[in-house]
């Protein structure tokens, strides 16, 4: 019985879902809903009234219309595995994948708008100016509508009491994917509404399409970011070096210890997995080195090999 009552005490929870993770979610859904309703029109009216700066933000709206489909779909993912066994150290990096595919999206949806604006300014069309500026402002109503929705979870999903580090690995990236395209819908929209203007009051067509290729600029630049972010936490990449070179010296700088062997990476928003391999002329039980990184409360999985040094 006490055997069972060791085990239980140093078995590891990997259930990482919040009541924020629910708010989020519930918001996510929200909308999803408003921008594909949105996404349809602006689409439907940029071919019927020939607008390709209305069109490159039906586009981009498409796209964050499908990253939000896909940030929704990882928390409900995450949320009905939470507790799968089959996760060996839980869905915490389902939030990084749905980032890093938004980021895809929005990279190709970046090239098919930029090819069209280019086809634009050699074969211009007619504009229905009108209503094109009326359909592109009201996409900038959503659009800013969509920021506020989901601007309270973007800021305070960080978590501020960790002293050691607060970078982007706090981020539920799944959420700042989300919040990053309503951002960029709503620069594209008021892009749009600008470029539409400039048509209708100065005859500067042109700027239609001008718009349409800035607009694939901002995409992509918001993709490469993405991309830069969510597969560092995909692949493994240690968080950052700060809080390495924190942790190597809180082990070394006590008694004789030398770091052989160090594993960092991220298992979920804001929490740390590690494996460190230590050499000593004088080897201590594991709680005393798991006890000198009490105060790194983000590292959620540690485990610890001591081993005496031969010479």
């Amino acid at each position: 019985m006490k055997h069972n009552h060791d085990m239980e005490h140093l078995r590891h929870e990997h259930f990482y879902l919040t009541a924020q993770d629910k708010k989020s979610e519930r918001r996510v859904f929200i909308v999803v809903g408003i921008t594909t309703a949105m996404m349809l029109l602006e689409i439907t009216c940029g071919l019927i009234f020939n607008s390709m700066a209305l069109l490159a933000d039906g586009w981009h709206m498409s796209t964050h219309a499908g990253a939000l489909g896909i940030a929704a779909f990882a928390y409900f993912f995450a949320r009905k595995n939470a507790r799968n066994q089959d996760y060996s150290f839980g869905t915490g990096k389902v939030n990084a994948l749905g980032g890093f595919t938004s980021a895809v999206m929005l990279g190709m949806i970046a090239i098919l708008v930029a090819a069209d604006s280019v086809y634009r300014l050699y074969a211009p069309k007619i504009i229905n100016f009108n209503e094109a500026i009326a359909v592109a402002f009201l996409g900038l109503i959503v659009n800013v509508l969509s920021v506020w929705l989901l601007r309270e979870d973007h800021h305070h999903h960080h978590d501020h009491t960790d002293h050691h580090h607060e970078h982007e690995h706090h981020h539920d990236h799944n959420l700042k994917a989300a919040y990053l395209h309503v951002i960029a819908d709503a620069f594209t929209s008021l892009l749009a509404v600008f470029a539409l203007s400039m048509g209708k009051f100065f005859g500067f067509v042109w700027m239609d399409a001008v718009i349409g290729i800035i607009g694939s600029c901002v995409i992509a630049q918001w993709s490469y970011g993405l991309l830069k972010t969510t597969s560092r936490i995909l692949l493994d990449q240690t968080p950052d070096k700060d809080t390495e070179q924190k942790i190597r010296a809180a082990i070394e700088n006590d008694s004789d210890n030398k770091i052989a062997d160090f594993h960092l990476w991220h298992i979920a928003p804001g929490r740390l997995s590690a494996i460190i391999s230590i050499v000593t002329d004088s080897p201590k039980p594991v709680e005393h080195y798991k006890n000198l990184l009490k105060n790194f409360t983000e590292i959620d999985h540690l485990t610890i090999e001591v081993n005496k040094c031969r010479g």
